[in-house]
This record gives structure tokens, sequence and C-alpha cells, in this order.
């Protein structure tokens, strides 16, 4: 297919899943819940919302470009970090570290990657940004917890600057024979990570019986995680026309996603849960920007090395 063909039938695509789920979570809220709180399906409707506003956000930012696209994932970055270091044991000496992180390093990074300086932004934050800014505090003389606290601030931008910024560099990427067509790699981990999530969530509600973590996230179980990969790797499947992926290929990149996903999601949960909150920030309908996308942070640089080591040029 062209180019503007795989536009076409990925959008509409998408479009009809989204209105197919619109009009099932509305039909299970009327006729199973009889219009009263439920959990389940509430919480179903809730992330098809999300799914409207991510797929709405990401349209508009492809319509401007890439630009666009790095303006729109530096913007969730900013407010994911926001969402982290809000619950985290700061103090006052840390106060040039944070300066530096929300408006150096971060803009930085999304520079780096506009620039296409692979060398750089790949190893920015991990290595000098994770060297520089416990200096910063330390110069302040306020021992107190300070390990802590400069392991809350690095995590923090590892997690949203450093992986986020992973999606729009999937635009860098040069595949043979995939001239112009980059965009579709990020709507294919997008639908992976996000189709994942929801089938984790439904499989685990009705047949879970086996707790994976019950301490930090009671709701993954083992036949929640079965399913959940099992109907991801599926899709994945399906999806490969959209990719420089085989079939048997795109089965692969999606397990070791949903694997990654799954696993990473269960560290940040176990992050949320040594904070002593249940939801990393209040957006919309109980849930922050970092609740949202946290799936999809962990697996970014997974997927993008991925991609880049094995079908780059």
């Amino acid at each position: 297919m062209s180019h503007l063909q795989t536009t076409w039938l990925m959008a509409g695509g998408i479009l009809a899943l989204l209105v197919l789920a619109s009009v099932l979570g509305a039909w299970l809220k009327l006729k199973v819940a009889d219009g009263n709180p439920h959990s389940l399906i509430d919480s179903l409707n809730i992330r098809i919302r999300a799914w409207w506003a991510m797929t709405i956000a990401i349209g508009l930012a492809l319509l401007v470009g890439r630009v666009g696209v790095l303006i729109l994932f530096a913007f969730v970055s900013f407010t994911a970090l926001r969402e982290f270091l809000t619950v985290a044991p700061t103090r006052r000496g840390d106060h040039q570290a944070l300066v530096m992180a929300f408006f150096i390093v971060l803009p930085f990074q999304y520079f780096l990657v506009g620039v296409e300086w692979y060398g750089m932004y790949s190893v920015f934050i991990p290595v000098y940004a994770f060297l520089f800014l416990p200096i910063l505090s330390a110069v302040k003389s306020d021992a107190r917890n300070f390990l802590e606290r400069t392991g809350t601030i690095q995590w923090a931008l590892m997690i949203t600057v450093f992986c986020i910024s992973h999606i729009p560099a999937l635009l860098n990427l040069r595949i043979p024979g995939y001239d112009g067509r980059n965009v579709f790699l990020i709507v294919f981990l997008v639908l992976i990570i996000q189709s994942g999530d929801i089938f984790h969530h439904v499989c685990s509600r009705y047949f879970g019986r086996h707790q994976i973590a019950p301490q930090v996230s009671p709701n993954k179980t083992a036949e929640g995680f079965v399913g959940g990969t099992a109907s991801a790797v599926v899709l994945g499947m399906l999806l490969s026309w959209m990719t420089p992926f085989s079939v048997t290929e795109a089965a692969l990149v999606s397990l070791a996603c949903t694997l990654m996903g799954f696993f990473g999601g269960l560290a940040l949960s176990a992050m949320k849960r040594d904070r002593g909150v249940r939801d990393w920030g209040i957006m919309a309908e109980g849930y922050g920007m970092l609740d949202r996308v946290a799936t999809v942070c962990v697996v970014a640089p997974v997927y993008f090395h991925i991609v880049r080591h094995w079908w780059s040029a």
C-alpha cells in the first residue's frame, strides 16, 4: 500500500475501534451496571475516554508535523515529571537541581532528539544529568536523606524525560523501504501497549485468581498477565502491515514490549506504594498524566532500540 493508503486505513481503523469501544462501554454501563457505579465498567470507560484524548492529541501533533510531535511529548514529559516530583522527598537544598531538571535538562533532551544527535541524547540524562544534578544539591550542604532525594530526582528524569523522549526519537530512524512512515511506529507502540493494558485489566477482573505482587499491585494477576499478553501479541500480528516487521517479527516485538510494559508498570506501582499514593496526580477523573503513560514510558526505549538495532540502516 502507498503511504496515503496506509494512513487512511490506519486512521479509519482506529476511529472504528474507538467508536465500537465507546458504544460497548455505554451499553455495559446502561444494561449491566444499570447506570450505577461499577468498578470494572467505570474503569473501562475511563480508559476508553483516555484513548480518545490520546488519539486526538497525537493526531493534532501529526498534522503540525515533526515539531508538533516533539512539543506534544515534551509537554507530556513536563507534566509527568511534575507529578513524579510532587510526591518526592525533596528539600530546599534541591531547588537548583529541580530548576535544572525542568528548564534545562528536559528541553535540552528534546532539542537533542530534534537535531537527531543520537550519540548525545542516548547518554545525556543517564550520564551527565545523573552525575551533575546531585552536585547541585550537595553544594547546598543539606545531607539529610541525600541519597533518597537525589535518587528520586534521577529516577524521575529517567522515567518521565529520557524514556518518553524515545517516542518522538522513532521519527529519526532510517529504515530501508520505510521512508516517510516512521509515524506508524509510534502508532503501533501506543496501540499495542494501551490495548495490552486494557486486556490485562479486564482479564484480571474476570478471570484473575493468582496475584503476582499483591503488596505492590493487587489487581495484577497471572491470568490477566497471560490473557493480556496473548491478546496484545495477536493484535500486533494483525497490525504488522503498518510496520517494517513481518507477522512473526511483529508478534515477537509485541511480546517483548508487552512483557516490559507489564513488569515495568509493576516497578512504577512499587514506587507509588513507597510514596504512599494511589495515583501519581490528578488531571482528569482521578488520574494523572503519568498514570496514563506509565507503561508506554518504560517500553519506549526498549522498543526504540529493538527497531534501531534490527531494522534501521
